[in-house]
């Protein structure tokens, strides 16, 4: 089998890749390879379904630019090809007055970004989230929610109407380089193509490392676990309810989301999870686990933050502490109003000095481009980095 482009992962970037590839250069032959037996299986099809404003990154940014595009992207993706979504608006809440000065930071980087958003008091908080509470809250019209499964499908679907191949049960478990073309031992026989681009999500890395190329990082996963609101409490949440968070790291903390298809998410805690597809407590896999237990930045890492990593153990192992935190935001939430929800795994890279990388991070070889660090907002992001992709392979089309 040969083609032009082999993609090696079909998640959400995977796909928008080929579809922009598609889109651009009609005629070329382009392959996505995916190593389950249905697309988006993981991070895509395991995240809260929201589109992200941009609100939060650094002005300049990979992360700020192709989030503030690729929203515009997706909402007008949907809105042509029929995915469900939703540009409900969220609210961030400072619950004290401690919160308040990193309300107004975010405020701030927000306007640097050209992210429509409003201060409001709380009456205001109250007449959009009636059950939330706080002192203050920013308010971000341009959030939404979106079926991020559909929105993958069809992408694969428009890639295989203009001639392209979507292969599944494709796993990539070799990569050779010779001649002008590069070959891919698969589950499915050899694949050769002229470039390779690899968006493997949580083996970013070590699909890096078969071009050829050593990464500057290591990707460790965090299990993101939810619970999510039993239909008679649905109610509590009208749209998107979100704490301000921690600036160290890249998450969010556990907030509240409306899905699209009406339940009511709470969540995710980060913590640490012992397989790079980790999905439950109990899931180890040993080459993994040992990975990021014996790499240098996990080690400082851990020195760092083990007291927000050992709180964060402690809420994914009790309830009443998840509850606890959830009360934060919605006082009047009950214990009872909480049922458990499919976890996600994020694929977080992290440097050697322990610094969680916060943008994404896209290297290269001659005929490879290796998406390395593609962690939220990839997914509302994802038209716009497959085109940033896009157009780095077509300085080698000349």
């Amino acid at each position: 089998m040969q083609y032009d482009v082999a993609i090696i992962g079909g998640g959400i970037v995977g796909l928008a890749t080929a579809y922009q590839l598609s889109e651009q250069y009609r005629g070329m032959s382009v392959a996505v390879l995916e190593k389950e037996d249905r697309l988006v299986a993981h991070q895509t099809g395991r995240n809260s379904g929201v589109i992200h404003s941009g609100i939060y990154y650094k002005p300049g940014s990979l992360k700020a630019i192709n989030c503030r595009e690729g929203r515009r992207r997706l909402v007008a993706f949907c809105e042509r090809e029929g995915v469900a979504y939703d540009v409900c608006g969220k609210v961030i809440v400072a619950v004290d007055e401690d919160e308040r000065p990193r309300l107004h930071a975010i405020e701030e980087r927000g306007r640097q970004n050209e992210i429509a958003c409003e201060r409001i008091g709380p009456e205001a908080l109250r007449e959009r989230e009636p059950r939330a509470a706080g002192v203050e809250a920013l308010y971000v019209p341009e959030a939404g929610i979106v079926d991020y499964v559909g929105v993958g499908r069809r992408m694969a679907e428009i890639v295989q109407e203009r001639g392209g191949t979507v292969l599944t049960q494709a796993k990539v478990h070799g990569m050779a380089q010779h001649n002008g073309r590069v070959t891919l031992e698969t589950a499915q026989g050899a694949v050769e193509a002229r470039y390779v681009v690899n968006c493997a999500g949580l083996f970013a890395d070590r699909v890096a490392r078969m071009s050829g190329q050593e990464p500057s990082v290591k990707i460790v996963p965090f299990r993101g676990e939810y619970y999510e609101l039993k239909p008679e409490a649905r109610h509590l949440c009208r749209h998107l309810i979100y704490p301000v968070p921690d600036p160290a790291f890249p998450f969010l903390g556990v907030h509240f989301t409306r899905m699209i298809d009406g339940r009511v998410e709470c969540g995710p805690n980060a913590v640490l999870a012992f397989a790079r597809e980790g999905y439950t407590f109990g899931t180890v896999h040993l080459r993994d686990l040992a990975e990021t237990l014996a790499y240098r930045g996990f080690v400082r890492l851990g020195r760092k933050h083990w007291k927000t990593g050992l709180a964060e153990m402690r809420r994914s192992l009790s309830k009443k502490r998840y509850h606890k935190s959830l009360q934060r935001l919605i006082p009047s939430i009950k214990i009872d109003d909480l049922e458990p929800s499919p976890s996600g795994v994020r694929a977080q890279a992290l440097t050697p000095d322990g610094e969680l990388v916060h943008d994404f991070l896209i290297t290269e070889t001659e005929r490879v481009v290796n998406v390395v660090n593609a962690a939220s907002p990839a997914a509302t992001a994802s038209l716009n980095v497959g085109l940033h992709i896009v157009e780095k392979l077509a300085t080698r089309f000349a």
